[in-house]
């Protein structure tokens, strides 16, 4: 009897110990009571009624990851291509993840195909090409209105590959390329154009700078002349005023000597002679002095007799 108490207690023990569950942090567990939804456990311990309570589901409340294969879309200009997309998604209602759809992250998978053919439909190639903010904003409100009865959220949507055909890509390429050698053109043209335009510049400062100079070295050549002409004036009229001091300084030595009427006639002769001695054909005699030439004369035949 004692061992029956002893194997007794220790399945009790047993079932109670395995019954005890531990919820870890950013997770939760949906309990099942004999079939229906019972509750969701949160973090923390908790314990359940042996045969009665079961975990139907285990769910990770973190961010989630899907990467979806490519799929085929085709544009309002009828190109066909592969687009893959990257869902960012939480759960945010592990009773609604768990009973709200069968196969949950399928189901997205196909309503995110969908809802891309859908937008793509609308828009041409080149716009696909240029619009991926547009899809992706687009595609993140429509998938997470969709997804509230499902308890998930749609935090991100991003397009991971645009993948045109073959021949629209070899189109694309030879575009990117005539468009480069175009701007490598442009480029060239107006780096040619600046170096044209700084060589004229400085060829016209060449020239402004000559003529200033020209300018300047004109300008100090005739102030040189007008100093020198100044200085040759001024030594004329120095010299001019030597000889008047001279003539004056002998005019007033003669005046102090008291000189003869024959001493004065005899100067008056040396001063004719001087003025013969130039280069005049005309000379005026004036009176005075014919007279005194004449007995000068006079007195000469005298003492030669």
């Amino acid at each position: 009897m004692e061992w029956v108490l002893v194997i007794v207690g220790l399945i009790i023990v047993i079932l109670i110990v395995s019954n005890i569950r531990i919820v870890p942090q950013a997770r939760a567990f949906v309990i099942e009571r004999l079939g229906a939804f019972r509750d969701t456990w949160g973090t923390g311990l908790h314990v359940k009624i042996p045969f009665i309570d079961r975990v139907a589901k285990q769910v990770s409340l973190k961010e989630q990851v899907a990467d979806f294969l490519p799929q085929p879309v085709i544009t309002k200009d009828n190109v066909t291509m592969q687009i893959d997309t990257v869902l960012y998604f939480q759960i945010t209602d592990p009773k609604l993840y768990t009973y709200g759809i069968d196969q949950p992250i399928l189901a997205l998978e196909k309503l995110t195909a969908t809802t891309l053919r859908n937008i793509v439909g609308d828009l041409e190639l080149d716009e696909t090409l240029t619009s991926r903010e547009h899809v992706n904003s687009k595609m993140r409100v429509i998938l997470d209105e969709a997804t509230d009865p499902w308890g998930i959220k749609v935090n991100r949507v991003e397009l991971k590959n645009i993948i045109p055909p073959r021949e629209i890509q070899d189109a694309m390429e030879k575009q990117m390329k005539a468009e480069r050698e175009r701007r490598e053109s442009v480029l060239r043209a107006e780096g040619e154009k600046k170096s044209a335009v700084l060589v004229a510049e400085g060829q016209k400062e060449a020239i402004i700078l000559a003529a200033e100079a020209d300018k300047q070295s004109a300008i100090l050549r005739a102030e040189a002349v007008k100093e020198a002409k100044i200085r040759e004036a001024e030594g004329e009229a120095v010299a001019i005023l030597k000889v008047q001091e001279a003539t004056a300084q002998g005019i007033r030595l003669l005046n102090e000597s008291n000189p003869t009427e024959q001493i004065l006639t005899i100067k008056s002769l040396e001063a004719f002679a001087k003025a013969a001695d130039g280069k005049a054909t005309k000379i005026i005699i004036p009176s005075q002095i014919q007279g005194i030439a004449g007995l000068a004369g006079s007195i000469k035949e005298i003492v030669n007799d």
